[in-house]
């Protein structure tokens, strides 16, 4: 996204270069220059606020979706987890049966 939004700025700065040495180098009243360098920065500020709103909007977009990926996995961790707790304290619990068995055979001995 990075090189992405470089190369729109890059072409935005040189539309506003361009149109701005035409217009100097073009032969006209000094006021209808300045007037239509004005208007050009203007249309060429205009754009970039454009370019960078829709460039804060796709970033808002893909972090809205990582955290929402982020989310989702995280719960499915914890209820993987839950589910192989019940599973440890289950064998657990039959393995002190086994010994609780094994150990009334002993002292019956």
């Amino acid at each position: 996204m990075g090189k992405e939004s470089s190369t729109l700025l890059g072409i935005l700065a040189g539309t506003a270069i361009g149109a701005t040495l035409g217009i100097l180098f073009a032969p006209d009243k000094g006021v209808n220059t300045r007037q239509r360098i004005a208007d050009e920065a203007q249309s060429a500020k205009d754009k970039i606020q454009e370019s960078a709103m829709h460039l804060k909007d796709r970033v808002e977009e893909t972090v809205t979706s990582k955290k929402q990926t982020l989310d989702e996995k995280v719960e499915s961790i914890v209820s993987d987890v839950s589910h192989k707790s019940e599973d440890i304290i289950t064998t657990l619990e039959k393995k002190l049966a086994e010994l609780k068995a094994k150990n009334k055979k002993f002292q019956k001995s």
